[in-house]
């Protein structure tokens, strides 16, 4: 994570056109944007998190906050995108591929040992409700706090807590080692 005053220093520098100062701020959160869209939209997530950096490149003038501000934003305008992308999806027919043609791990691979980090988060959530696991993405990948989990999703402190609970109680009992949470 960026310290608070070199966060400050680069985001400056960054609305000035400093292609380093940009280019610190893309390192710090890049990967972070690419693990939750490709949570939600796998096959498009590259291009939609370019189109988030067009978002943030052209929005970064009027943007006002620190580090933390700057995170929210960033995924604010980041499910706009998913918005935006599932809109147009919904126009235009899918081309699904038949499953014959999909590779199958052997059958003496453990595909849990195999996984990414981004297949881990994809594995984790896609047993949840979407909501919940739009709470745990964006409190966990994205690492935004409550209040901007509320903000975003249009909910409450209160609710997005009872979400996340909700949610991780459910992946305890699914992994086998619930607690009482």
């Amino acid at each position: 994570m960026i310290r608070p005053t070199d966060f400050d220093a680069n985001l400056a520098k960054a609305r000035e056109g400093d292609q380093r100062a940009m280019a610190a701020l893309f390192t710090e959160l890049q990967p972070l944007l690419l693990r939750y869209l490709r949570a939600k939209e796998p096959q498009a997530a590259d291009d939609l998190a370019g189109e988030v950096w067009l978002g943030v490149v052209s929005g970064l003038q009027s943007f006002k906050g620190g580090e933390r501000d700057f995170r929210g934003w960033v995924f604010t305008i980041a499910q706009r995108r998913v918005s935006d992308h599932r809109r147009r999806l919904g126009r235009r027919p899918a081309d699904p591929v038949p499953s014959e043609r999909l590779e199958r791990p052997a059958d003496n691979v453990n595909v849990i040992d195999q996984l990414s980090s981004q297949e881990a988060v994809n594995q984790l959530v896609a047993g949840l409700p979407p909501d919940q696991a739009e709470v745990l993405l964006l409190r966990v990948v994205a690492d935004l706090d409550v209040a901007e989990v509320a903000r975003l999703l249009g909910r409450t402190s209160g609710s997005v807590r009872v979400l996340q609970h909700r949610a991780l109680r459910r992946l305890a009992d699914r992994l086998g080692g619930r607690r009482d949470l």
